[in-house]
C-alpha cells in the first residue's frame, strides 16, 4: 500500500541508512552506495561526501541522484526519492556534527567528528530537492 505524503516524509526523516544511486556513465550500472543523510519533512535532503570522491564527481555530472531507505520491522516499508541537485557547498563542522548526531550515540559524536576531520579530507554538502517519490508499506509477512 502506498504511503501518504506525510507518512513518506516522516519515514524519510527517521535516521535510516540510505542507498544512494547515481548514473555512473555509459556502459556502467548506477553507482549505489550506503550513505548517511539529513531530511526534515517538506525540505530538501542533504548528504555529505568527499570533495574528490567518485560520488561527488558522478552527482555533479548527472545533476541528480536518488536515495532509498527501508525497514523490515514492525512492517516492511520503503521510501525512494529522486531529484535534482539544488546546491553544493563546502561542508562545515556543524553539518558534520549534525549528521553524525543523527546516526551515532551522543557519547560517540565528538570522537567521530574529530576522526573525520583528521582523516576524511575536504567534504561537500549536496542538497537534493525531492521530485519523484515511490513508497510502500507491505505490512507484516
Amino acid at each position: 500500500m502506498a504511503l501518504t505524503r506525510e507518512e513518506r516524509e516522516q519515514f524519510l526523516a527517521e535516521p535510516h541508512i540510505a542507498a544512494l544511486a547515481v548514473d555512473a556513465g555509459a556502459g556502467r550500472a548506477p553507482l549505489t552506495v550506503p550513505i548517511w543523510y539529513q531530511y526534515k519533512p517538506g525540505g530538501d535532503i542533504w548528504i555529505m561526501t568527499g570533495l574528490d570522491s567518485r560520488k561527488n564527481e558522478l552527482i555533479q555530472a548527472a545533476g541528480r541522484f536518488s536515495l532509498m531507505v527501508d525497514r523490515l520491522e514492525p512492517t516492511i516499508r520503503y521510501v525512494s526519492v529522486e531529484g535534482p541537485v539544488v546546491k553544493t557547498t563546502p561542508a562545515t563542522v556543524e553539518e558534520l556534527r549534525e549528521v553524525s548526531a543523527r546516526y551515532l550515540p551522543a557519547d560517540k559524536v565528538d570522537g567521530y567528528v574529530d576522526f573525520a576531520l583528521k582523516n576524511h579530507g575536504e567534504s561537500v554538502v549536496i542538497h537534493m530537492r525531492p521530485e519523484r517519490w515511490v513508497s510502500s508499506d507491505l505490512g507484516q509477512v
